[in-house]
């Protein structure tokens, strides 16, 4: 076999593999952003297909995809923004793929709050995400649990808030104000505790009996392809489930 016969034999398997190889939008949760970016690189390696994402709050992104963003896949931080999407038809069904916790973070050494009541002292700086942000709406319903304990107050919710110094619209936003001490404290996901804003933040659980069930739910958008599918069907796959665990998400 010539040189020229057998460079052409061993160049048609990349030339097809290309030729299959697809681009991937991914609109994701602003919390999925290590995890999916990792995720991603994964992905890739493994099928050829080219993965891009757009994170930010899921509220963000659905309405981008009402106002006609193009993407592929959709993964949501709650079903509040996913559902309407899939009823209007620009979703196909999706799958609970991941599950997550509440944490308090304040500055590390210099923070207001040491627990949870501290929360309602007057004079406290926290940081809030908008209550239509997954992670507002999640940590009004703690608020609104807490209330209900006695050793709370029924006026627990209404303390804590009337504390706020500012609405953020996304999670890293909120976790970002606490990292550069423009807050006493605030809720985030356990996951968005990265191995940067733990060293200057300190956590404070959140009991599980007022921890909200949080679900992510994940789908490809109408007319999806075969690619898109395939980025689906990775994430809720064991490889992939084992890199959302590495990054702290719960099974879904």
């Amino acid at each position: 076999m010539t040189k020229t016969l057998l460079f052409a034999f061993l160049a048609v398997p990349s030339l097809c593999s290309a030729a299959l190889a697809e681009n991937v939008t991914v609109f994701a949760a602003s919390s999925l952003t290590d995890a999916f970016g990792e995720l991603g690189k994964a992905f890739d390696a493994k099928t050829g297909h080219t993965t891009s994402f757009q994170f930010a709050g899921s509220q963000v992104l659905r309405t981008q995809l009402e106002n006609g963003a193009r993407a592929d896949v959709f993964a949501s931080a709650n079903t509040a923004q996913f559902g309407p999407l899939v009823k209007s038809g620009m979703l196909n069904a999706g799958e609970i793929f991941a599950r997550n916790r509440l944490v308090i973070i304040t500055p590390r050494g210099a923070s207001k709050v040491k627990t949870l009541k501290d929360l309602a002292r007057p004079g406290v700086k926290i940081v809030f995400a908008a209550a239509n942000v997954p992670v507002g709406s999640y940590t009004r319903q703690v608020l609104d649990t807490m209330s209900q304990d006695r050793a709370y107050g029924a006026d627990f919710a209404r303390r804590v808030l009337a504390n706020a110094v500012s609405e953020e619209p996304n999670v890293r936003q909120v976790g970002l104000k606490v990292q550069l001490g423009e807050a006493d404290a605030a809720f985030v996901y356990t996951t968005d505790v990265t191995p940067t804003l733990r060293a200057a933040v300190t956590t404070i659980g959140v009991p599980t009996r007022f921890n909200p069930p949080i679900a992510y739910p994940i789908g490809t958008t109408r007319n999806a392809s075969a690619a898109a599918r395939a980025f689906v069907s990775f994430v809720t796959s064991g490889e992939g489930q084992r890199i959302l665990r590495k990054w702290g998400f719960l099974a879904p």
